[in-house]
């Protein structure tokens, strides 16, 4: 079905790093359904090459507007691109940070009593700068509200995906995650970095490889533990080092996200998407599914469907 095109602002802040910006021109650029603009000061030069291709005064205006990182995050970006992010803000648009940009967005004061993260670097700097805002430590991304906030580059590329998956669907996320090489499906409590690498012999790739070609079978802590060849016990510590999550948890986020894929690509009912998928009966499938999404099987099919 058609979809309206949404307009993304991706500001080219002062002191931009490179990385930071390319990652949503690039994902969200190539993403059907996004127009974005590059908007920023035609004075403002940058070594990278970055051209604005439209003023700031398109920016507020737009449906969702990206701030990315930039060097010396304590330096405070000039009022112009402060009063970008209040106007956008105020009118309801989303609003996001990628790394250091998170520090853009508290000195407008959109984040004020509101949970956020950074890069992990600058994290203390971000909670002693800003303490009115709710700073979370080792977070992927942090979404409250219309506000959404990352860690480093890399994060940067999950908050991309989770806009498309938001937006068009997890069919249209994973497409995009394939595209840049990216799993499409790690939730943003996902840990930044863990203190202690796992040994080659705990890793539990193969493990989760083998839930996702069997999700809709019993799946339970024990069958896991036992593929894995490790004790219950010492399978979850290592599962949550590698994940950030427990072992339940994840299969429940991928028997959703496989759910959610076949309510768009195919004309299933309830009842087969919900065996297939592992949740059992539809009554099931129906509270888990709005519990997690926030809607219903058949709105979200509604809202999704590519057929």
């Amino acid at each position: 079905m058609p979809r309206t095109q949404l307009v993304v602002a991706l500001l080219a802040v002062p002191r931009v790093m490179g990385l930071d910006f390319s990652i949503p021109a690039h994902i969200l650029g190539r993403q059907e359904g996004y127009h974005v603009l590059v908007c920023g000061k035609e004075t403002t030069g940058s070594p990278l090459g970055i051209t604005p291709t439209h003023s700031l005064a398109d920016a507020p205006e737009a449906d969702i507007v990206i701030v990315p990182g930039y060097d010396e995050p304590e330096v405070p970006l000039p009022e112009e691109y402060l009063d970008v992010i209040r106007l956008a803000a105020d009118r309801g648009a989303r609003v996001v940070a990628i790394c250091t940009g998170a520090f853009a967005l508290a000195e407008s004061g959109v984040l004020d009593g509101s949970e956020a993260t950074t890069h992990w670097r600058y994290l203390t700097a971000l909670r002693e700068q800003y303490p009115a805002v709710r700073v979370l430590e080792n977070q992927l991304f942090v979404e409250d509200g219309k506000i959404l906030t990352s860690a480093g580059a890399g994060a940067g590329i999950d908050a991309c995906l989770h806009l498309i998956r938001a937006d068009f669907g997890a069919a249209a996320a994973h497409e995009a995650g394939k595209e840049v090489v990216a799993s499409p499906a790690r939730g943003g409590a996902q840990p930044q970095y863990v203190d202690v690498l796992t040994a080659a012999r705990t890793d539990l790739s193969a493990t989760r490889s083998w839930v996702m070609e069997h999700i809709g079978d019993p799946i339970t802590v024990q069958r896991m533990a036992e593929r894995s060849n490790l004790p219950r016990r010492t399978f979850i510590r290592h599962f949550e080092l590698e994940t950030g999550m427990s072992p339940m948890r994840w299969v429940v986020n991928h028997r959703i996200l496989s759910a959610r894929r076949l309510l768009e690509t195919s004309d299933w009912p309830v009842e087969r998407i919900a065996a297939a998928t592992g949740f059992g009966t539809a009554a099931n499938f129906r509270t888990i599914f709005r519990r997690e999404v926030g809607t219903t099987p058949t709105g979200y099919r509604r809202t999704h469907s590519v057929l």
